[in-house]
């Protein structure tokens, strides 16, 4: 008798089904898995035996094989103990078969017979709901999973509670979906002193998924700014926290078993390899810019990361998606997320105060904003420069808005751009726009058109900086909630764009 019970193995942010097959045979004493499992999957032999131990259930004097079906689908992972316990189970003769079968299982086993947490059980939730059946998990990832909906969530504690419900003795409720409280940053805008520049910046970019490089002395608040982004943001959108969090139950961020509507913030060091920013590693895991998707992704110390890192950047600023290609594995992850980049004007810092320069003013501003390729500079929706704030000024009482009002005029000009997206596919912010889609919306008029022209013209702005130029224009104008874009709002996005202007 052959009994099956299924699972998913993990490709990216896709699940796919994999079934497991169990017989059990006439033959020497043996306990055998195949399909190309791991360590970890191979190693579930003897977690399973232990478990079915603890549980008073002796494995019969047969030989006992396992297959992982497709078998030349890579299997990785502990979460494939459970559902081969079950398929044993099932095999024994103990639980159902065919209820084994309606379900797709994930879980850990420990040697007592709990079920341990494991990632990606809301991805694993919805390739049930996409097969029309139900998921059995761990406990501790039933609020997770029910996120999904679309399918019955069974969580049980141990592998006790699982045979108990398969065979009637105590059946198991379906879990409720959980949902992570959203809490404030508690940073606000208005600690920032000084810097107004800087905070209409921010807001802007914040209004329209645009990119920003700020650049000043150290200690002129650039983390300072960049930290209070989060509390201007809007909550991310149902479909944006459901894609986002898929890549966060990959890796294992989910907090409290729930899905949280807040949007990533990630703050990666500038000592970080290449497959921590842009993904790889063992098992082509998400990086930081895929666990930044659909939130902010800010760069400390832009020029001090590796070059080879920064170049990786240029492809997925356009695409809003990452092909991680290695020997095995070639890995589609998304990635549409806000870059906030800061740097020093040079490597000592003081470039602007003759004070505090060092001997190779100004050589060594331009040695060292050079690091950084005029490709790259040109994705830059926003330059800023952020100057030094006297200490004099610190004193001075709170100034400009707080984070809740600037936050009410981005969600505001958020709304306007779902509004005029809706329905299209390609794009949910003016920072996707582009071809004619950019032409309908973000067409200037007759005198911010020549403005454009003229300065596209002295300053030899590229096709792409012309037209990030107009997507920051269509934001200023949502912000100011007019219809059309005009010369004030295009003389606004290109004081923005010429600031250390490196057109490639």
């Amino acid at each position: 008798m052959v009994a099956h019970a299924y699972t998913v193995a993990f490709e990216g942010v896709e699940a796919r089904m994999v079934e497991v097959q169990c017989a059990v045979t006439a033959g020497l004493p043996a306990f055998s898995i195949v399909g190309l499992p791991d360590k970890a999957v191979s190693e579930a032999r003897e977690r399973v035996r232990a478990a079915m131990t603890a549980m008073s259930i002796a494995l019969p004097s047969k030989r006992i094989t396992v297959n992982l079906s497709p078998a030349d689908l890579p299997k990785e992972g502990s979460h494939f103990d459970l559902p081969i316990a079950m398929a044993l189970l099932a095999a024994l003769d103990i639980i159902p078969g065919e209820d084994v079968e309606g379900c797709v299982a994930l879980g850990e086993l420990a040697l007592d017979g709990v079920l341990v947490p494991v990632i990606g059980a809301l991805p694993a939730a919805m390739a049930a709901a996409e097969q029309e059946r139900g998921l059995l998990c761990p406990k501790a990832c039933g609020a997770e999973a029910a996120w999904v909906g679309a399918t019955k969530v069974t969580a049980a504690h141990t592998l006790l509670d699982v045979v108990r419900h398969f065979t009637g003795e105590r059946v198991i409720d379906a879990s409720e979906p959980g949902e992570v409280a959203l809490a404030g940053s508690g940073k606000d805008l208005r600690d920032v002193k000084g810097q107004e520049r800087a905070k209409r910046a921010l807001e802007i970019a914040a209004a329209g998924r645009h990119h920003l490089f700020m650049v000043g002395t150290p200690g002129s608040g650039k983390s300072m700014l960049a930290a209070r982004v989060p509390g201007i943001l809007p909550p991310l959108a149902p479909v944006e926290a459901l894609e986002t969090s898929m890549i966060h139950s990959l890796s294992g961020l989910l907090d409290e078993g729930g899905i949280s509507r807040a949007r990533p913030f990630r703050e990666p060091h500038h000592t970080a390899s290449m497959a921590a920013i842009v993904g790889g590693g063992r098992g082509a895991k998400p990086g930081e810019i895929s666990l930044a998707h659909n939130g902010v992704l800010f760069m400390d110390e832009f020029p001090e990361f590796p070059r080879a890192v920064l170049e990786t950047l240029r492809q997925p600023i356009e695409t809003g998606e990452v092909m991680v290609a290695r020997a095995n594995a070639h890995i589609r992850y998304p990635c549409q997320f806000m870059l906030i980049a800061a740097a020093n004007p040079c490597k000592c810092g003081y470039l602007s105060d003759p004070a505090r320069a060092c001997a190779r003013v100004p050589h060594c501003g331009e040695d060292y904003l050079g690091r950084i390729s005029g490709p790259l500079m040109d994705r830059f929706d926003l330059r800023v420069e952020v100057p030094p704030v006297g200490y004099q000024d610190l004193d001075l009482p709170p100034s400009g808005n707080t984070s809740a009002e600037v936050a009410t005029r981005v969600a505001a000009a958020r709304a306007i751009q779902t509004a005029r997206f809706e329905g299209n596919a390609n794009a949910r912010v003016n920072a996707d726009a582009e071809g004619p889609l950019l032409n309908d919306i973000a067409t200037p008029d007759a005198e911010g058109r020549a403005f454009l022209n003229k300065v596209a013209e002295r300053f030899g702005l590229s096709a792409r900086g012309y037209h990030r130029v107009l997507r920051v224009a269509r934001t200023i104008a949502d912000l100011d909630g007019v219809e059309n874009v005009r010369h004030p709002h295009i003389a606004e996005a290109v004081s923005y764009r010429l600031v250390m202007a490196r057109e490639s």
